[in-house]
């Protein structure tokens, strides 16, 4: 199977998340408690995942933000 022009969602783990957006999991955790952050996908018991486009967005509007102000 080849993804390359796949327009699937691709989800990306809590720690990529963090990564992606230089928070740390707990902070990232709290901004999702308080429903600053977008809502993960369940993938089981134990494991969430986000949707790597959204993380992304929630980024872009940081920066827009940044911009605005």
């Amino acid at each position: 199977m080849h993804f390359d022009n796949d327009n699937s969602p691709t989800l990306v783990s809590l720690n990529t998340a963090a990564a992606m957006t230089s928070l740390s999991r707990t902070m990232l955790n709290r901004y999702r408690a308080e429903k600053r952050f977008p809502v993960a996908v369940s993938l089981g018991e134990r494991r969430v995942a986000f949707v790597k486009s959204e993380v992304q967005q929630w980024i872009d509007q940081r920066i827009a933000a940044r911009a605005a102000a």
